[in-house]
């Protein structure tokens, strides 16, 4: 089983981050990579990618479980939900150009589609440079959850 970040995530270029998956667990592990580049989204030249953007990297390694998850039992991609952050902490304030980053989650509670993942990145030395806790939902109907009939 192997599938590309574009197959496993609902996103749409440019708005799929990660560039590959490194390894994952059926258990809630997943190991993802992103190289800075001149095509990386958000990237402003000469300073970097913002490390808030970091968040979205988190977000989407735990996309990627759910996906996986998915995959591996013949069902279709999902949309999901950042519902909240906890204790996000970044050494720093960019992530430079040319650094090659490790983002890692592991599941920690998974309940009637909410989810809550332990979060890191680290540089390629394996530095940890940032760190979250990250709440997600996923509904088995996202259009449901999404629709203006529902909202009334």
């Amino acid at each position: 089983m192997s599938w590309t970040v574009a197959e496993l995530l609902p996103h749409d270029h440019p708005m799929i981050l990660l560039d590959r998956l490194l390894d994952w667990s059926p258990e809630g592990q997943v190991t993802a990579q992103v190289t800075i580049g001149p095509e990386t989204p958000f990237l402003d030249p000469g300073k970097g990618v913002p490390a808030h953007v970091g968040l979205e990297w988190m977000a989407q390694c735990c996309g990627l479980y759910a996906g996986l998850k998915s995959k591996s039992q013949g069902g279709p991609i999902r949309m999901g939900f950042l519902l909240g952050t906890r204790r996000f902490k970044s050494s720093q304030a960019w992530f430079a150009e040319g650094d090659c980053l490790t983002v890692a989650v592991s599941l920690i509670l998974l309940e009637e589609g909410m989810a809550v993942f332990d979060c890191r990145i680290r540089q390629a030395d394996d530095t940890e440079v940032a760190s979250a806790q990250l709440t997600l939902y996923q509904p088995e109907d996202a259009g449901g959850v999404l629709s203006t009939s529902s909202m009334a």
